[in-house]
């Protein structure tokens, strides 16, 4: 029974985590958006396309000069039938709406899109983890509990019929 408990804590968070990173929007190559980024939420920017493309990015507005740093690694989530590879992430100095540009030199479909940095999912991943070992181990400690009650309880009453009879 805590096994499904717990599972059923572990598998919404981990949903909720990943989905939570994906761009809710996005925009064609060339096209300037207007983005409210929250550095709180280590907002990156995404793209997807079918074929490898050079693609050039800036960012401007705010209440403070934002920058942009490319992303190490490969990192990549997939939502909608979409795969997004994370490619920048956005540096800004305080929360507020910026104007994003992207634009790729190749004749390719492109789509660019903002959301949050793939490593802020790890940490709904592994709390729902910890969640689903806590409720295991609780679970596990009760059962424990309930046997020795039961053959504590039973070795005195053999020891009151050995007594009495």
């Amino acid at each position: 029974m805590c096994a499904i408990v717990g599972v059923a804590m572990f598998a919404p968070g981990v949903v909720s985590s990943v989905s939570g990173v994906a761009p809710t929007r996005s925009f064609a190559s060339g096209e300037t958006v207007t983005v409210p980024v929250d550095p709180a939420d280590k907002p990156a920017i995404y793209l997807a396309s079918d074929t490898p493309v050079t693609y050039e990015c800036s960012i401007s507005g705010g209440p403070g000069q934002a920058r942009l740093a490319k992303t190490t690694g490969t990192r990549t989530v997939t939502d909608g039938g979409n795969v997004w590879e994370q490619i920048l992430v956005i540096n800004a100095p305080a929360k507020g709406d910026y104007q994003l540009t992207c634009a790729n030199r190749e004749q390719a479909t492109v789509r660019y899109g903002v959301g949050r940095e793939v490593r802020t999912a790890v940490g709904g991943v592994f709390g729902g983890l910890a969640a689903l070992v806590l409720i295991l181990g609780i679970g596990l400690l009760v059962g424990i509990g309930g046997t020795v009650a039961v053959l504590v309880r039973r070795s005195g009453f053999r020891k009151r019929l050995a007594v009495g009879g």
